[in-house]
């Protein structure tokens, strides 16, 4: 899995995940950044409606459509069904990019939707939206990647490899396994915190975490360090990401995660000042 993510709370966030061509969000300055790669973005889910997470998706559409990069590959944006400030954004960036010369399409979805990406025998890689508390008047959605994948039943997960072989001779591999579905990744968009279960035993939980102190909060609609640390914990995630931290803590985001060493999962952050790579 590659990553690679910028976010400044209050002024731009967004997400590429390399594996699928996905961007998630598409904040302010992200076509100056990924430059010629955002020809290879295939899908774009935004979280919400606010300006800097949806900002940047007129200079995407427009240097796609008048430079000379490949034309012929369609781009699909998925929004939350019935938010009206991407409705409107999106409705304006064709207007004036009335000679588009590329397939570009308009897709809302709603929570627990399947958005699937590949499927390939009993594998399979989709994308799962959750809603997630932020603001009042703008619906707000989370992301979970999720795969499909096989695994031993239980009742043959502590016996020696050659039985599982012999097992799986006689009685056929369909038989002695079972499908489940894995977390891959999950992404929280803004809010002041996620439901944990919406998380549950992922690889990676990508958190916003505005405030590394709490008292340094005045209304709730995005989360602080404390909180997100508690959401991981009751999640049993492997990894946790923070980022949509404020810049009010550049320079000394080390002074607040100093004391962290014994959680049970690994701990990254995003630096607002820096472009993170995972």
């Amino acid at each position: 899995m590659i990553l690679q993510i910028y976010s400044k709370a209050l002024y731009s966030t967004w997400i590429y995940y390399a594996p699928e061509r996905i961007l998630f969000d598409a904040g302010e300055g992200v076509s100056l950044t990924m430059a010629n790669r955002i020809y290879a973005i295939k899908y774009i889910f935004l979280t919400h409606g606010h300006v800097d997470h949806i900002s940047g998706l007129w200079t995407i559409i427009n240097s796609r459509n008048n430079s000379m990069g490949d034309r012929e590959k369609p781009l699909t944006i998925y929004y939350p069904k019935g938010n009206a400030a991407v409705e409107e954004w999106l409705q304006f960036i064709v207007k004036v990019n009335g000679d588009l010369r590329f397939e570009l399409n308009f897709v809302p979805i709603v929570a627990g939707q399947k958005i699937f990406l590949r499927q390939a025998g009993s594998f399979a890689r989709y994308i799962v939206p959750f809603r997630v508390k932020h603001t009042q008047y703008d619906q707000s959605f989370g992301y979970n990647v999720i795969e499909m994948r096989r695994r031993l039943k239980e009742e043959y997960r502590n016996l020696k490899e050659s039985e599982i072989a012999r097992l799986s001779r006689e009685l056929g591999q369909e038989n002695i396994t079972e499908s489940y579905e894995k977390k891959v990744l999950t992404i929280s968009g803004d809010t002041y915190g996620i439901d944990p279960s919406d998380a549950f035993e992922a690889e990676i939980l990508l958190h916003e975490c505005t405030f590394l102190k709490k008292e340094d909060r005045k209304m709730n609609a995005h989360a602080a360090l404390d909180e997100v640390l508690s959401i991981a914990r009751e999640a049993k995630v492997k990894k946790l990401v923070l980022y949509h931290i404020s810049t009010r803590y550049a320079g000394k985001i080390e002074k607040y995660l100093k004391n962290l060493a014994e959680e049970p999962f690994e701990i990254h952050y995003v630096d607002p000042n820096e472009l993170f790579t995972m």
